[in-house]
């Protein structure tokens, strides 16, 4: 008879302190091999993001279907260069002036990085530390992919608020103005449409948004395109979309060539709900009870890792095995201890350890200085976490 989870994961870390993180590798592996296979055929740049552990991305890049890292930081780029990463694409706009100074004095660095920019303010500090250095800095525009239904008077936004930047005459406009100025370049084009690739399928409504979004992205990104390279008078090497809830859309229309993922392989709670793949959890926390503070309930220590985002019950972390455990509406996830209401015949003593899925991918390992890869019963490896390398990006 296998394990549960839980019981795998006590098993492999018996005897090690909690709190602690672990990596279950056989999800994972499976996680991103069901990528590939939805991206078909399409590269998958990484999404430091959602995994923030330097061995990890490395483990996921040495796969065939994987290439480049998407960063979220500038100095993470800029190190992870210095690490052997030749492949970076910026996620999003930097303003760090002694960062972009740093990316201009360093060939390899200019050579693998690429800035994402939606302003004309981005782009003149880039420029300015160009010309500094006689380099060429090769930039990305961040293209909005929300949706805009206008019906009659009404008007409505669906999607984040990224970028200013919506239709093809605003890319058209915004590169005919970066052409115009020596020392940077634009290579590619980013769509992110977080209302296809960060909402879980919960709803007809939410799916009925997820075609309508499919569809005018499958015209627009065409014309956006078209649109970008003749302001800039060359093809472009990279169209970028997607994420991991929207890699077999946004790999199937013709004019993207890469897509991004990076929640897809570690599955945190928020992605439990999609139909687009059958998710596999590989990220897990452990805590300890430390006390019974009376029947029915259990209280473990620390636990307080609350994801992003709008301040709901979604994004707490949840306790998974053992079984019949929830957060009590009261005190919830603590920052130094988180006590659980225990339910039918679960018996949780001192000493016993919990098991907790976090909310969003990558985000818990900020809160560990090293990680556990576990194979069956087994750590096969202890390895740091960004944090564990003396790094915090943000």
């Amino acid at each position: 008879m296998s394990l549960t989870i839980g019981a795998r994961l006590d098993q492999a870390t018996q005897g090690l302190p909690a709190p602690l993180a672990v990596v279950d590798l056989d999800a994972l592996d499976a996680n991103a091999t069901d990528l590939v296979r939805r991206a078909a055929g399409t590269p998958i740049r990484v999404a430091s993001k959602s995994v923030r552990v330097r061995a990890v991305l490395q483990r996921v890049l040495a796969r065939d279907g994987f290439a480049g890292v998407m960063a979220y930081s500038l100095r993470e780029a800029l190190w992870l260069v210095s690490q052997g990463v030749d492949d970076i694409l910026m996620g999003y706009p930097t303003v760090d002036t002694d960062a972009i100074a740093k990316l201009a004095a360093d060939p390899a660095a200019v050579a693998a990085v690429t800035l994402m920019v939606d302003d004309v303010a981005q782009v003149d500090l880039a420029a300015r530390a160009a010309a500094d250095h006689g380099v060429t800095v090769r930039l990305c525009l961040d293209v909005d992919a929300s949706l805009r239904v206008k019906i009659g008077p009404l008007a409505a936004h669906l999607g984040v608020r990224r970028s200013p930047v919506h239709s093809a005459s605003d890319a058209g406009a915004l590169a005919a103005a970066i052409a115009a100025r020596p020392g940077v370049d634009v290579v590619g084009v980013m769509f992110y449409e977080a209302q296809v690739a960060g909402l879980p399928d919960s709803s007809a409504a939410v799916r009925a948004v997820k075609r309508l979004s499919i569809a005018d992205l499958a015209s627009r990104r065409a014309a956006v395109v078209a649109a970008v390279q003749d302001a800039v008078g060359h093809d472009l090497e990279l169209v970028n979309s997607g994420g991991s809830g929207s890699v077999a859309s946004s790999a199937a229309d013709p004019a993207v060539t890469e897509v991004t993922a990076g929640s897809g392989l570690f599955v945190p709670t928020l992605f439990d709900s999609y139909r687009s793949f059958t998710p596999r959890p590989a990220a897990f926390f452990g805590l300890d009870v430390v006390r019974i503070p009376a029947a029915g309930f259990a209280t473990a220590f620390g636990g307080g890792y609350i994801a992003s985002g709008p301040a709901t019950k979604s994004r707490q972390p949840r306790p998974v095995w053992p079984g019949g455990l929830s957060l009590t509406s009261r005190e919830g996830a603590g920052e130094v201890q988180t006590p659980l209401r225990l339910s039918g015949d679960v018996d949780l003593r001192v000493g016993d350890r919990v098991w907790f899925r976090h909310a969003k991918s990558g985000e818990v390992m900020e809160r560990f200085e090293s990680v556990h890869l576990v194979r069956g019963t087994t750590v096969e490896a202890t390895v740091p976490t960004y944090r564990g390398e003396s790094h915090t990006f943000g």
